[in-house]
């Protein structure tokens, strides 16, 4: 090895320069890596770990070049022994181990008591970067076993949640089969049923279905309209209509039954029966609750009876448009249509009117019936009375208000084709059989005036 002062090759047995006589400095390996290691480890140990980095491990091997290029090698624990046992074998001999004398031997004692000191806290140091590897490997084991209870929970908490989700699938899967099997049971999977039967045409099942259905639940109203729905696909109206009819006896207060039956009947074109039906209704909630489908039927102003003389009758319905006959017919929507007060006439007079709410549901028929008798007047009088003129006279008759006076010189009966009598008639020459009538605007005459004249004129 050379001497790091002057340069000069030391023989391997020497501890000393023979050229300068500086002191070999001995000093055991030194590795920079494990101060490294020995950090990291107390890094460790005070929850401050960090990993060694690549580029930490190569700066510190070129600084250990920079540091020992020209440092005197390093000797190896065999070789110090060596040297030591060279040492003694010459101070037992009483070789001086150096030019140097006596003050050199105790400057190597010191030297290599502070070797030995310096070995020893080499050593002490490896011990302790042993212990801190060790400890190292404990924290990686620890930090492992952490690693793999973290994992091991999370694949058990992946397990219950896949089970749950299972469990959550099945308990679906049974709620939907339970729940759609209670449903095909239940009434309005019974009428989905009878709907979808009387769909295909299949009526006997489907007024299965729809009795079925009405024996689950017998106040909901949709099993008797697809009841009815099956009777009127075939064409018998009237046990179409009696499914509602008969419900709506057993159960007078069913708004929904009354609502059914009028969809029947508007569908059926028997808007006329609707009135009917609800004439025979005494639930007030029942009247409230199809209020819209009520048809008011028409009052009249005059009772029925005998007048003589003639009358007006009005008629009134609350928001329903009026309609009426006189000749006896069944009025509808075509009859005459009410604006003013109805005249009777004399004689029998029979009117029929009905009222047609918004919704054009026709209330129920009214008639009245009213007689006019105006009394008739006693024969027409004629003057002058009957006897024999020698002068010139006239023939008058007393017509009163509301009558026509008609007249016959010939002793026919006279009536409205006679001669009208419009004044005074001078009276002819001879015998004349005078007849006079009155006939008032009813066409009724009185009985008949006559007169019996003979005129002969002095001369």
């Amino acid at each position: 090895m050379r001497c790091t002062h002057c340069g000069a090759m030391i023989p391997d047995e020497l501890i000393y320069c023979p050229e300068c006589g500086m002191e070999v400095q001995i000093v055991p390996d030194y590795n920079p890596l494990e101060d490294v290691l020995v950090r990291e480890v107390r890094g460790s140990v005070e929850d401050a770990t960090r990993q060694i980095k690549t580029d930490d491990i190569r700066r510190y091997r070129r600084e250990e070049q920079r540091e020992y290029s020209n440092s005197t090698r390093v000797l190896s624990q065999g070789e110090l022994d060596e040297i030591r046992a060279r040492r003694s074998a010459m101070a037992r001999q009483g070789r001086p181990s150096s030019r140097t004398g006596a003050p050199r031997s105790r400057q190597t004692t010191g030297a290599m008591r502070q070797q030995r000191q310096t070995t020893g806290s080499m050593r002490q140091n490896t011990g302790a970067l042993r212990q801190s590897r060790q400890s190292t490997g404990v924290m990686r084991d620890a930090e492992e076993k952490r690693r793999q209870q973290i994992a091991r929970k999370k694949r058990a908490a992946r397990k219950r949640r896949q089970r749950i989700l299972i469990f959550l699938f099945l308990f679906l899967v049974f709620t939907g089969v339970l729940a759609y099997v209670l449903y095909q049971n239940s009434y309005p999977g019974q009428v989905r049923k009878g709907n979808l039967a009387l769909q295909a045409g299949e009526y006997a099942q489907a007024e299965n279905y729809f009795n079925r259905a009405i024996s689950k639940n017998s106040k909901k109203a949709e099993a008797y309209t697809g009841l009815s729905s099956v009777y009127s696909s075939q064409e018998d109206m009237e046990g179409a209509e009696s499914v509602f009819l008969t419900a709506i006896a057993d159960q007078p207060s069913n708004v929904d039954l009354y609502k059914a039956a009028i969809n029947f009947y508007m569908d059926s074109n028997q808007l006329e029966k609707i009135s009917e039906l609800l004439d025979n209704c005494e639930d007030s909630d029942v009247l409230l609750g199809v209020k819209e489908y009520v048809s008011q039927a028409p009052e009249f102003s005059l009772e029925e009876g005998t007048y003589g003389e003639v009358q007006e009758v009005s008629l009134t319905a609350d928001g329903g448009t009026i309609y009426y006959t006189t000749d006896g017919s069944e009025p509808d929507t075509s009859s005459t249509e009410y604006t003013e007060p109805v005249l009777l006439n004399e004689g029998e007079n029979i009117i029929k009117a009905i009222s047609v709410n918004k919704k054009g549901i026709p209330s129920l028929m009214v008639a009245k019936s009213y007689t006019i008798e105006i009394p008739i007047e006693d024969a027409p009088a004629v003057t002058p009375s009957t006897g024999q003129y020698d002068t010139p006279a006239q023939i008058t008759i007393s017509v009163p208000e509301g009558y026509t006076a008609y007249y016959t010189l010939d002793n026919t009966e006279p009536s409205a084709s006679s001669t009208l009598y419009t004044g005074p008639i001078d009276m002819p020459e001879g015998q004349t059989m005078f007849s006079a009538v009155l006939i008032n605007k009813q066409g009724k005459a009185t009985q008949v005036t006559k007169r019996n004249y003979v005129l002969e004129l002095s001369e």
